[in-house]
């Protein structure tokens, strides 16, 4: 607790920076509510495993100093970009085929989907996502002064974490509800386009990134 009280300030600039992060729009996001509402509660709740998993790595690093190596390698930063950006573009090829498509996914899906494959789609977009490795460089640089203590490095980041967790869930859990499939069987090919959309942006934008 004293820890906490000493650098409250430096913790609530981390915290916020972290929400800002997490809550706002991109890929994590689309990917938990393309699965949710394509393959059930099960796929969302396991590809937003898979993005938290991701954060935690970078989370790790960051707190262990090699994000801030890693930032230094702008060879492996841009191979990172270039495999994220393609992924993406994958991900909007298959929600283009998707909405293209007279099949309700929801009848076919969850047979031939693997829980596992999924948790590795989700980690692999967090993990090659070059937004989550700043934002976690500026959560350690804003909460954690010079000399920090384990226990100051424990207090951020795990708190970010457990933030984390509960908003990807939280969108896991929204997007799968029974009203959210109605609309969503409803307008699914509307739906699907537009997420074919938003990803085929997302991947330009990262492979653009600079």
């Amino acid at each position: 607790m004293t820890v906490i009280l000493e650098h409250w300030p430096q913790v609530v600039a981390a915290y916020l920076v972290y929400l800002v992060a997490v809550l706002s729009p991109g890929p994590a996001t689309m990917a938990i509510a393309s699965a949710s509402l394509g393959q059930g509660r099960r796929h969302g709740l396991t590809i937003a495993a898979g993005i938290f998993c991701g954060s935690m790595t970078w989370a790790i690093a960051a707190a262990l100093g090699l994000a801030a190596i890693l930032s230094q390698y702008a060879q492996a930063l841009i191979l990172m970009r270039i495999l994220g950006g393609l992924y993406l573009l994958y991900l909007a090829w298959r929600a283009f085929r998707s909405a293209a498509s007279r099949i309700d996914p929801l009848r076919i899906s969850k047979a031939a989907a693997s829980l596992k494959r999924t948790f590795l789609m989700g980690y692999a977009i967090h993990l090659t996502n070059p937004k989550a490795i700043f934002a976690w460089l500026a959560i350690i640089s804003l909460g954690l002064p010079a000399g920090a203590t384990p226990l100051a490095v424990a207090i951020i980041v795990c708190g970010c974490l457990a933030t984390g967790f509960t908003i990807f869930m939280g969108y896991a859990l929204l997007f799968s509800t029974s009203g959210a499939l109605r609309i969503y069987r409803a307008a699914r090919r509307y739906i699907d386009g537009t997420l074919a959309v938003l990803f085929t942006l997302a991947g330009v934008k990262l492979l653009t990134f600079r």
